[in-house]
């Protein structure tokens, strides 16, 4: 599969480094000699120094062999521009990262595919979409849904009150009779760990659990953990995931947004007819603690800049406030948040990247979700009758080490967590989680 790539910044980096895992073809495109040459040394890829408006630049990349075009520059107009230009010279499939949401939620007056952009992505939509969907569950820090939410995947801080604290997971098997629910992967510290028989729960330890819908409850009290009613939610920061955050949660909660610009106030008040927004400027404890933080639920914290995003989740937790999600620019502050409070830290460039990558995935993909600072993946497949997956038991398919299979949907309906004896069959949805480097191996097994 070639791809090419425009724009070296932390989104195209991301994306560069994980397809590198699966030894694609690759052409990373971007003007900065400094970002091409920390590419360089940390990737295998192509690095091509140009504009990614230029003709010349992309037939240099051999654009017109692309399957794949993905613009995800810092300029919103480059990235349309040039996946127009690349699907005009013959890749096949483009993509371009947005800032104007507009774009995207009034897409039915402008069709974007008949110039030549088959997708479209906008980060700050796609992280507002995400703390959206934490706020559903206040007692995990991450939460997806599989087959179409038959199969939940959630992720827990286990603290001392957790009957599994220095428990193997064979031993916690106590707990599970029913087999209702499966510990997928652990954070420990910086540490990703697929968790196997012997492996023992430590801590301070962060567990991704697979388990029925209905049986979350059940897995959160074993943790010693349980949801918190939200009813008050504060946001600081006005930017554009506050003010998509707080269009999609004012329906549901009661809405505080802190932002300290007084003329982004005024358009604010205008277009979030159901938040209170407040002028002032919460760097400020006094602001926020004479705003009642200390009666809030939850604590968003959305600004520009990730240091006043965490110490201010960090203070929010000094109140009592239940659940804090925190914005941070840098990828790699997101390993940080179970380790110094923060209950969440979301990066809107990973969160894109994980999006765009549905776009690229071998195999029967139906979904695919990356964990807050977790070196792994989570991937949906779906079993045919031609694939290695459905050909033996579990335990003789030698499947990789650095992969654990996290639960099995059958008939769409019905929801297995399958030992060795088990065998997958055709048109199973299998949901695997996988360290990045071994993922080309478990490809293998369902294309």
């Amino acid at each position: 599969m070639k791809i090419v790539i425009a724009g070296a910044g932390e989104v195209g980096f991301h994306l560069a480094k994980m397809l590198a895992f699966e030894a694609q073809d690759i052409y990373l495109i971007d003007s900065d000699d400094e970002r091409l040459k920390y590419a360089d040394i940390h990737l295998d890829v192509i690095t091509l120094n140009g504009d990614a408006t230029s003709l010349k630049t992309l037939e240099s990349a051999n654009v017109k062999n692309a399957d794949l075009f993905i613009s995800v520059t810092s300029s919103q107009e480059t990235n349309i521009l040039s996946a127009v230009l690349s699907k005009k010279l013959g890749a096949e499939y483009t993509i371009a990262r947005i800032h104007n949401y507009e774009f995207i939620s009034r897409k039915h007056i402008v069709d974007f595919k008949e110039i030549g952009v088959d997708a479209l992505f906008s980060a700050r939509d796609l992280a507002a979409k995400e703390i959206n969907r934490l706020m559903k569950q206040s007692a995990v820090t991450d939460s997806f849904e599989f087959a179409e939410g038959q199969l939940s995947l959630i992720g827990v801080h286990l603290d001392s009150r957790s009957a599994l604290v220095d428990m193997s997971i064979t031993d916690s098997k106590q707990y599970n009779d029913e087999m209702d629910f499966m510990p997928v992967a652990i954070l420990r510290g910086n540490k990703t760990i697929i968790p196997r028989g012997g492996t023992i729960f430590k801590k301070n330890d962060h567990v991704y659990f697979t388990t029925k819908k209905e049986r979350i409850p059940y897995v959160l009290k074993l943790c010693g953990k349980e949801n918190v009613k939200i009813d008050n939610v504060m946001i600081l920061g006005g930017s554009e995931i506050g003010v998509l955050a707080a269009e999609m949660l004012q329906d549901q909660y009661n809405v505080k947004l802190i932002e300290r610009d007084r003329k982004r106030c005024m358009q604010l008040v205008e277009k979030l007819q159901d938040t209170l927004v407040i002028h002032g400027d919460g760097r400020e404890v006094d602001i926020l603690e004479s705003e009642n933080l200390s009666e809030m639920d939850a604590f968003i914290s959305v600004t520009g800049d990730s240091e006043t995003n965490i110490i201010s989740c960090l203070l929010a937790k000094n109140h009592g406030v239940k659940q804090t999600i925190a914005s941070v620019e840098n990828i790699n502050y997101i390993n940080l948040s179970q380790n110094i409070g923060v209950d969440t830290m979301i990066n809107k460039k990973l969160i894109a990247a994980s999006n765009i990558f549905r776009h690229i995935r071998k195999g029967e993909i139906s979904n695919i979700a990356s964990l807050h600072g977790v070196d792994a993946e989570i991937i949906e497949f779906t079993a045919n009758e031609k694939t290695k997956i459905v050909t033996s038991k579990i335990k003789d398919l030698k499947f990789p080490k650095s992969a654990i299979i996290g639960g099995v949907i059958r008939n769409k309906d019905t929801v297995i967590f399958p030992l060795g004896e088990f065998q997958i069959i055709p048109d199973d949805h299998v949901v695997v989680i996988s360290f990045e480097e071994c993922i080309k191996q478990v490809e293998k097994f369902f294309h």
